[in-house]
């Protein structure tokens, strides 16, 4: 999914909200629909505020040039008086994105403006992979490379982790995710060293002369690479 919470720099300050219900992601999507379409109707707040909404089931940023009273109280009415839900205080926040060591973390990627790379003194909108998501993403990898899996032929246990990194790269690919994509090659790297070695009798070692990654992708993994470009607009 390509996915731009903020549309362009002007939009620094952002206020969040988390709705607490117990009901499928499906549900809430029925429900909240009705939210959305007043949001935008004639007199919403995205006329009035400029304000945008980007929402996935029962978690949503409202996107504003100022959060100011009037946009928090709408919201607040709508979703509470008007809808009859309860809105989780302790993950709402009312974050300024512009500001020094901010950032939102939001449908799995971290979105914080960073310096220039490059040394030219401005800053840019840096779109990762969060913290939350490696992690799942390596407990994940550690399952699937379980020495329970040893009886697996090796090509069928390399291409069952192939199929899972494609999946979740395709996911990650927008904004910047190659230094992620290296820590997850790394990962991936030393959970099929230690697979091998402990489903042989004997030691496992790598051919004289090749590197651990070169033999593993002879074996068969495909590890993470960038596709096309997808940079995050600021």
């Amino acid at each position: 999914m390509t996915f731009l919470p903020i549309a362009n720099g002007s939009l620094k300050l952002e206020v969040i909200f988390c709705v607490q219900a117990v009901i499928s992601p499906l549900l809430a999507n029925l429900y909240l629909h009705w939210f959305d379409k007043v949001f935008y109707r004639l007199g919403g707040p995205a006329h009035w505020a400029k304000a945008q909404l980007v929402r996935y089931a029962d978690d949503f940023v409202v996107l504003a040039h100022e959060p100011s009273p009037k946009l928090v109280g709408w919201i607040e009415s709508k979703l509470e008086t008007w809808m009859g839900l309860t809105i989780n205080r302790e993950k709402t926040r009312v974050l300024n994105l512009g500001a020094k060591g901010a950032s939102l973390d939001f449908l799995g990627y971290t979105f914080r403006y960073d310096l220039d790379r490059f040394g030219h003194g401005h800053r840019y909108l840096n779109v990762v992979p969060s913290k939350k998501s490696l992690a799942r993403e390596r407990e994940k990898l550690r399952a699937l490379t379980d020495r329970r899996w040893g009886w697996k032929p090796i090509p069928t246990l390399i291409g069952e982790v192939n199929r899972h990194l494609k999946s979740w790269a395709s996911y990650f690919q927008y904004g910047y995710p190659s230094r992620a994509f290296e820590q997850i090659n790394e990962y991936v790297e030393m959970r099929l060293r230690l697979h091998l070695r402990r489903r042989s009798q004997r030691p496992f070692r790598t051919p004289a002369g090749m590197r651990d990654g070169a033999h593993l992708q002879r074996l068969g993994w495909l590890p993470l690479r960038r596709a096309a470009a997808h940079p995050a607009k600021a």
